[in-house]
């Protein structure tokens, strides 16, 4: 009878262990993805300017893909229930959209929101974070040509 109460007794420990660790897990699921971001700055995006225009750094290269985080000025959107803003170096009171990604100016990102946020002033200094793309890439909804964006992204002010 000894042995049978000593077993019933691991076997009872062992069940709160696992149902503990249960109850435990999920919530540091989301603190060990909550790594810090890559900083990233607008004087890190481009290599060079040439002939053949604007070189992205090899810093953006090793970035791709990679949730970062870069701080700057939102541009007013174009709309207030637009699901992206432009992130300027500088606050600026007019959107910087280009014609073409030739035209495209060295200091601007395009940030493609996870979730609809409301918009903040364009003189507030903010950080954004998303994940990193580049390369020229024309929005389908609306027409806009971009060659730095955050994807997935969210913003805060500081």
């Amino acid at each position: 009878m000894g042995v049978l109460l000593s077993q019933k007794k691991t076997a009872g420990i062992s069940r709160r262990a696992l149902l503990t660790a249960a109850a435990v897990l999920p919530m540091m699921g989301p603190a060990i993805s909550l790594k810090a971001a890559e900083k990233l700055g607008f004087g890190e995006l481009y290599k060079s300017f040439g002939p053949l225009g604007l070189e992205f750094s090899d810093k953006v290269k090793q970035l791709r893909g990679k949730d970062v985080a870069i701080s700057g000025f939102m541009a007013p959107p174009l709309k207030a229930e637009a699901a992206f803003f432009v992130l300027t170096e500088i606050p600026m009171s007019l959107c910087p959209f280009c014609s073409s990604d030739a035209d495209w100016p060295d200091n601007i990102m395009v940030v493609y929101l996870s979730a609809k946020q409301t918009f903040v002033q364009y003189n507030a200094p903010i950080v954004a974070r998303g994940v990193l793309e580049f390369g020229s890439w024309t929005d389908p909804e609306t027409g806009f040509i971009s060659q730095l964006r955050l994807r997935e992204a969210s913003f805060r002010t500081v």
